[in-house]
């Protein structure tokens, strides 16, 4: 018989995202002309680098010696400024040698949650429309994601906590969900998170936040930008069966940089610890010294980047709302908008034709799970110029 590959890594499903950027890298290196380029609005990233201050602190770092292996769980000091971190932003006081995990990204400290939880059989629910790779991590543990979509109520998506009720079964194990939202920009209010701390209670579940983007949130209520979305931390006892993930990408501009983090329950956090020595060892040491700094200095960043992400968010919804058959819910976090179409059924062929036609690039909604399809995820993170030709192209597409 011949060799061949795991079925477990067969379930996952490569991205549609990733699928239509290919395509869209491939026209790239086929146009000579650079105003002829593909307008890239698919990926969830901001077109803002690295700040200098944290580029300099990389180098120190680097300088200092920050070269070789840290200990698993990652450099103590970093670990002491996130517990800071947790302290000034949300009142919560985290033990850094115990409750605190580096890891090398967000997605890392999402994989190594999911899979401690995990094992083959078991079910995971997930809230969608939602970042497409906790169900793939889900699958790849040779589990099944049982995808609950949250339901658009008026301008707002809420839970469905009747569905969440009927979706449990006795093989269920881990409850997975993400505030602020990507796609939606959706972000759970502290009700919402007492109401899924007390389910996943009843239940006998862990709870699994992705709250990568905590400090990309607009406050409805007067507060001012630079106030952090609500976290699950805040609700949580130290003995409850929490994970939160965590990376520095979104906030500083670190995308590249490969530096995240995970908050858990002591038994959980010390079983991350000791996973990291056979998926990556350790996060970077000068990254992580950087992420300090940036934690330590980034306020005033994050404030400025906040305040021009908004501006172009209300660009988007204001330019969507005027075109017919588009609803355009309001994001109260994160830095996209995710219009639904009125009659689309495919939302892969038109953002595939989209891009053919017109050279515009976003992501098709049906890529983030159940109630995503008839939608689209643009990120807005772009320059304002770039932002409004691709806004603009797009209009003119849907007329047609």
């Amino acid at each position: 018989m011949p060799a061949r590959i795991a079925s477990s890594a067969q379930a996952v499903p490569y991205s549609r995202v990733r699928e239509l950027a290919e395509l869209a890298m491939r026209m790239d290196a086929e146009t000579a002309d650079p105003g002829e380029k593909v307008l890239r609005l698919y990926f969830g990233e901001s077109n803002i680098p690295t700040p200098e201050f944290i580029r300099r602190a990389a180098r120190k770092a680097m300088a200092d010696g920050y070269l070789r292996y840290t200990e698993n769980a990652g450099l103590l000091s970093t670990r002491r400024a996130l517990a800071s971190h947790y302290s000034e932003m949300h009142g919560v006081e985290l033990d850094p040698e115990s409750e605190i995990v580096v890891t090398a990204s967000g997605v890392q400290a999402l994989n190594t949650g999911i899979r401690i939880t995990l094992d083959p059989g078991d079910e995971a629910l997930v809230l969608t429309p939602a970042w497409p790779n906790g169900s793939a991590i889900a699958r790849y543990s040779c589990a099944t994601p049982v995808e609950i979509p949250l339901a658009l109520s008026g301008n707002r998506y809420e839970i469905d906590f009747d569905a969440l009720e009927r979706a449990v079964t006795p093989r269920t194990r881990t409850l997975i969900y993400t505030s602020p939202s990507n796609p939606l920009g959706w972000t759970a209010t502290e009700r919402d998170q007492e109401r899924l701390l007390e389910f996943t209670r009843r239940h006998e579940l862990w709870l699994l936040a992705d709250e990568v983007y905590e400090r990309l949130y607009y406050p409805r209520d007067g507060r001012p930008l630079g106030t952090p979305a609500p976290s699950i931390l805040r609700q949580a006892a130290r003995e409850d069966a929490v994970i939160v993930v965590q990376s520095f990408s979104k906030s500083y501009c670190m995308t590249g940089w490969r530096v995240g983090w995970l908050v858990a329950r002591r038994d959980l956090a010390a079983k991350a610890a000791e996973l990291n020595e056979i998926v990556v060892s350790c996060a970077s040491g000068f990254a992580q010294r950087a992420a300090e700094t940036a934690l330590l200095r980034g306020e005033s960043s994050i404030r400025e980047m906040l305040a021009r992400l908004k501006e172009s968010r209300d660009f988007c919804l204001a330019a969507l709302r005027r075109m017919p058959g588009v609803t355009a819910p309001e994001p109260e976090g994160a830095f996209y908008v995710f219009p639904r179409i009125e009659g689309l059924t495919d939302s892969f062929d038109f953002c595939r034709r989209l891009l053919v036609e017109t050279k515009v690039g976003i992501a098709p909604g049906g890529a983030f799970g159940a109630g995503g399809e008839g939608s689209l995820r643009i990120c807005y993170a772009s320059d304002r110029p770039l932002l409004e030709t691709a806004i603009a192209r797009l209009a003119r597409f849907l007329e047609k």
